[in-house]
């Protein structure tokens, strides 16, 4: 079963300043309109090749733009053996639509 959690828990885990990575998965166009500040940027065809590169030591919210492609790539990770994983539900979408804010990735993935 895949873990998931909503905009207004990922806003204040991030507030306060909680061990979580954000991994957007979402392509390379998608990403050019914005990602959720702080997100480092691993397209969804790319997790077998860099899953490596993703942490196991702390929680990883993954997420696209629904929450449709990300809840997927959650259950790939998980039979890879990360049980750290979360699922933003509702996705950038939902993010953008509580009024949070959305920035522009530093690094390209």
């Amino acid at each position: 079963m895949v873990r998931e959690i909503d905009s207004d828990s990922l806003k204040l885990r991030l507030g306060a300043f909680d061990n979580l990575q954000l991994v957007d998965i979402r392509t390379p166009e998608e990403v050019a309109q914005g990602v959720i500040p702080q997100a480092t940027h691993v397209p969804m065809h790319l997790l077998p090749l860099r899953q490596t590169e993703l942490p196991r030591d702390r929680d990883l919210v993954i997420y696209c733009r629904s929450g449709a492609r990300s809840y997927h790539a959650c259950q790939f990770l998980m039979q890879q053996g990360f049980d750290n994983v979360i699922n933003l539900r509702g996705g950038i979408i939902d993010w953008a639509r509580q009024g949070f804010g959305i920035g522009v990735l530093e690094k390209a993935g």
